[in-house]
């Protein structure tokens, strides 16, 4: 079970990374648009703010998981640092613990939200905003998995690169 869990998390924890990093790529190309569009041929465009928004809500969502992957997020570094044997344990554990709790709220109040505006359009893309919503519970579901990755194969390269 443990090498199945790892290797899904593998696939998709990449998978997460390199579409928050094209996203990434797509918002900062979108802002150099508005700019040309705005002071260059003096006719803004009136949809890229309003798509930067949402897409940066998906790269961040996208980015997180590789984050709890790779146990780059702020935690109890000084416990972790002070920790042997079984006490190491049970702080990864509480602290995979708490974690699992937030992203659980997270995915649960997402889903309700994404649910209620299904039907809503953001008035410049006509697109529904459940898509942009949808990012919440998706990221929080698989940095589930990432942060049960990282409790199974621990990662801590917050650790590693602090001074």
């Amino acid at each position: 079970m443990r090498s199945l869990i790892l290797s899904i998390d593998r696939r998709l924890s990449g998978l997460a990374l390199l579409l928050a990093a094209l996203l990434l790529a797509l918002v900062a190309a979108l802002g150099l648009w508005q700019v040309i569009s705005r002071f260059l041929l003096e006719e803004p465009s009136t949809w890229t703010e309003e798509a930067m928004r949402r897409l940066l809500i998906w790269m961040v969502m996208l980015g997180t998981v590789a984050a709890f992957r790779r146990g780059a997020l702020v935690s109890v570094d000084l416990m972790l640092r002070l920790s042997r044997g079984a006490w190491l344990r049970y702080v990864r554990l509480g602290i995979a613990g708490v974690s699992l709790a937030y992203l659980t709220v997270i995915a649960w109040y997402g889903i309700d939200l994404a649910w209620r505006v299904r039907f809503q359009t953001f008035a410049s893309i006509g697109m529904s905003m459940g898509w942009a919503y949808l990012a919440l519970p998706v990221g929080a579901l698989l940095s589930m998995l990432a942060v049960t990755a990282n409790f199974l194969d621990p990662r801590n390269e917050e650790l590693g690169t602090a001074q």
